[in-house]
């Protein structure tokens, strides 16, 4: 199959996450079946993806034509088989588990075309075990995106061992004509890419809050007003290749390799958070952090989801994603 075959795909249950996928589908002109196991969360989804709709309109990104086509888009629906049965793509972002993404997977090869896509939202979680009872494992896919996936542009395509070359290049070039930045993993990782190098840099944000270095506050500040100013524009390696000069990355590593090293081994390797205490600890500081906030950042999660989705749309426009 070709990405240019999907005409028609289908959210396994719903969420932050499988909504969000809704959004990005239905906004994008594809029929959508959104299938979950009760009516109450079905409700949750559809109140959720209208929201992000009219939110884009609102943002004079959609108009109100285009999100009444969005909303009609999608179905919502508790019979799995009215969710798959004439779907060329699947989208699974149920919960972090192995045996409930197993037997959400076979409802949807029971009732799926045998040729359909099933890409999985896992944000961890290895592909290949989820698939390794499958009739047709040769269409499993991992496909992570980052929250929210209306917006975000990343999704990361892995392709298990079992899985088809076709299938992981269908899935890659179906993301890109919904306008996406996916990038096709070469081998299977636990936790992909992303949430590999930022779980390690919260590792290390953990390990000088608990040393009484900073507050969880400052963590937070020192990204966003540093580091993270240059990462919503260009990547670690670009920018260390524009802070070596004229001798690029590869002079600067060589320059500073002599305190990196002094760093790294003054910096955290545990392989446990420290759960006796760190998640209330955090919460306490994310609190404060919070009631510290100037209202122009919002001090409510409710609050500070605008301000960053307003902001979102900002940076996507520099980045020509809108």
């Amino acid at each position: 199959m070709k990405a240019t075959d999907i005409k028609k795909v289908a959210c396994a249950a719903t969420g932050v996450i499988g909504s969000s996928w809704a959004t990005n589908f239905a906004m994008k002109g594809y029929p959508v079946n959104v299938y979950d196991i009760s009516e109450e969360k079905l409700e949750s989804s559809r109140i959720f993806v209208e929201k992000n709709l009219n939110y884009l309109k609102e943002k004079g990104l959609l108009t109100q034509q285009q999100v009444d086509d969005a909303i009609a888009n999608v179905v919502y629906t508790t019979d799995p088989e009215v969710a798959f049965h004439d779907v060329q793509y699947i989208q699974e972002s149920g919960p972090e588990n192995y045996e409930i993404k197993k037997k959400m997977l076979a409802v949807m090869e029971e009732y799926a075309p045998a040729d359909a896509i099933i890409a999985s939202s896992t944000s961890g979680l290895k592909v290949s075990e989820i698939a390794k009872d499958a009739k047709h494992p040769e269409r499993c896919v991992g496909a992570h995106p980052y929250n929210p996936p209306h917006m975000i542009p990343l999704v990361e395509v892995t392709r298990p061992e079992n899985a088809s070359e076709e299938s992981a290049q269908c899935a890659y070039d179906f993301y890109k004509l919904l306008g996406k930045e996916p990038i096709l993993l070469k081998k299977e990782a636990l936790g992909f890419i992303a949430n590999r190098l930022q779980i390690a840099l919260w590792r290390e944000a953990t390990e000088l809050v608990h040393r009484g270095v900073c507050t969880v506050e400052d963590i937070d500040r020192s990204i966003v007003f540093g580091p993270g100013l240059r990462w919503a524009l260009i990547g670690p390696g670009i920018g260390f290749q524009l802070s070596g000069g004229p001798v690029g990355i590869e002079g600067l590593l060589h320059h500073l390799e002599p305190s990196w090293n002094l760093w790294l081994d003054d910096m955290a390797d545990w392989h446990a958070f420290p759960y006796e205490t760190w998640p209330a600890d955090v919460q306490k500081g994310i609190d404060e952090e919070k009631a510290n906030r100037d209202e122009y950042y919002g001090q409510t999660d409710d609050e500070i989801i605008r301000y960053r989705d307003d902001a979102l749309l900002q940076l996507l426009k520099i980045h020509k994603k809108l």
